[in-house]
């Protein structure tokens, strides 16, 4: 296979997979947003009935300001951080984003290990990924097996990173739906619309791991595949 054959092979379905699934979560959520829940909770108070009932009172809830998808906890902090759309609407997707959230404190407060070794592996992978590229340019120019070799191992760190995020988010969803069903804040009809927010959003860490995975392998098929 020529070298844009390969590109397209190993690029192309990764991007289309993951514009469609951008696709899907934004009208998923515009759907849901306009549909307001039962027990009539903002996703702030949603967030904060959860923690309540598991133990957790003293972490906060603060509005992001980092604008709409910018929803997270942060295990340094010890804080959760809602974006305004989250925040203040009661409907069934803000119901299901804050609980979500809510999940990783409540991993957090549990040692969920994927979480604990996920926010281990931040710092390197903050450094692999500014320097990987930089180091790959470098070696293909200078023809440099070891900067190459060196560039693909600093960006399968961050690869390492996008499959540990997935169990990490696939249980935050899960414990987001037991506690939403557990705690009566959603109804059993509202349910559905949860948990189809929550795949549609667990959904975009796959299509990321898939990408980085594939631009991994490209990269090192493209430059050592065809040595000796």
């Amino acid at each position: 296979m020529g070298g844009f054959g390969l590109y397209l092979a190993f690029m192309i379905p990764p991007l289309l997979i993951g514009l469609g699934v951008q696709a899907w979560l934004k009208r998923t959520f515009a759907k849901y947003s306009e549909i307001q829940i039962g027990s009539g909770m903002p996703g702030a108070q949603v967030a904060r009935q959860i923690l309540e009932r598991n133990g957790l009172s003293g972490v906060p809830v603060e509005i992001s300001p980092d604008g709409p998808l910018s929803d997270h906890y942060d295990p340094r902090k010890k804080a959760l951080f809602l974006s305004e759309p989250v925040y203040t609407p009661p409907s069934i997707a803000a119901a299901a984003v804050a609980a979500h959230e809510t999940g990783h404190a409540l991993q957090d407060s549990k040692g969920y290990f994927p979480l604990k070794l996920r926010s281990a592996m931040y710092p390197a992978v903050a450094f692999a990924s500014n320097a990987w590229m930089w180091l790959l340019i470098i070696g293909a120019v200078l023809n440099a097996l070891n900067l190459v070799v060196l560039a693909l191992g600093l960006y399968a760190v961050a690869v390492a990173f996008h499959l540990v995020t997935l169990p990490v988010e696939f249980n935050a969803s899960r414990r987001a739906s037991v506690q939403l069903r557990e705690l009566g804040i959603v109804g059993a009809g509202e349910q559905a619309g949860v948990n189809k927010v929550l795949t549609a959003a667990a959904l975009t860490y796959v299509a990321g791991a898939l990408a980085a995975l594939s631009m991994l392998l490209y990269f090192a098929m493209s430059f050592l595949g065809n040595r000796d």
